[in-house]
């Protein structure tokens, strides 16, 4: 029986967001390995662009699952809305983003610590909602689509962002390959519960899906060293004590059990635009 996916457990949630420096390491190791894919934030402000009725007049833009704030600073720099509110369930990470944040200029950004079921915004009131990388953290999406709707203002967009249930699974073989965790690839995917082959019709239980974008990422990790900077805090492996959060350890791990070569993985990253749907009752 599988062990319950990190993501989904309330219990792991301090140890993988109550230090930025956690996800930052992570992130880092994750786009210094990109090879193909636009990024995500720009992106998503493409899709505004091109599917909002006036992307250039804009009120409130929220940023839902926010984290260190990447994507909410790209929004206010290249959309430049009246204000950009960015929400997250974890104070360090919105510590961080307000750090980054002190010196934008020209732009409003606000910073907001909430639950994503329970939206602290009022109905009607966001001409744009943005959930990256956050849907699969909730046991209940369609329930945070549901709130997504209801914030939405009349003429609003969301764009939805996830990934792909088999991103990365040549880091499941190469875990197991070396011995840190057999069974790497028998675990569920960490994006089980909002994923790219189920985000359309989870967005179409509140909303009018009128766009999806499907692009491949590809990410050549340079060799172990590089390798064991990611895998050290990806919460989907069970790794040894020693090993986990420690990437020099487990670096020295994989040398010890497999020849040094770069890794080459990749992740499906998809995008559903939606609108509010008039037609539905309040």
């Amino acid at each position: 029986m599988n062990e319950p996916n990190p993501f989904l457990d309330p219990a792991r949630q301090r140890e993988l967001y109550g230090h930025a420096s956690r996800l930052a390491r992570r992130t880092s190791a994750l786009m210094r390995a990109k090879t193909a894919g636009r990024p995500v934030p720009e992106t998503i402000v493409s899709l505004v662009q091109t599917h909002h009725g006036q992307p250039d007049r804009l009120g409130v833009v929220l940023d839902i699952g926010c984290g260190r704030g990447t994507s909410s600073l790209v929004i206010a720099e290249q959309l430049r809305p009246q204000r950009v509110v960015g929400l997250d369930a974890a104070p360090s990470l919105l510590a961080q983003a307000r750090e980054r944040a002190k010196d934008l200029p020209d732009a409003t950004v606000d910073f907001v610590e909430g639950d994503f079921h329970d939206l602290p915004l009022p109905t009607g009131s966001s001409d744009v909602v943005v959930a990256a990388f956050c849907l699969y953290h909730s046991p209940h999406p369609r329930n945070v689509i549901a709130q997504i709707a209801r914030v939405l203002a009349p003429g609003g967009l969301a764009v939805l962002v996830t990934k792909g249930l088999d991103s990365y699974q040549e880091m499941d073989q190469l875990v197991a390959s070396a011995g840190l965790d057999p069974r790497a690839a028998q675990h569920d995917s960490l994006y089980t519960a909002a994923h790219s082959g189920n985000l359309a019709d989870l967005a179409a239980s509140s909303l009018d899906v009128i766009a999806v974008l499907d692009e491949e990422h590809a990410f050549t990790f340079d060799g172990h060293d590089h390798t064991a900077q990611y895998l050290a805090t990806n919460p989907k492996y069970d790794l040894a004590p020693g090993l986990y959060g420690n990437p020099e350890v487990l670096a020295a791990t994989l040398h010890e059990f497999l020849p040094d070569q770069p890794l080459t993985t990749r992740s499906r990253i998809t995008f559903v635009v939606a609108e509010p749907n008039e037609g539905r009752p309040a």
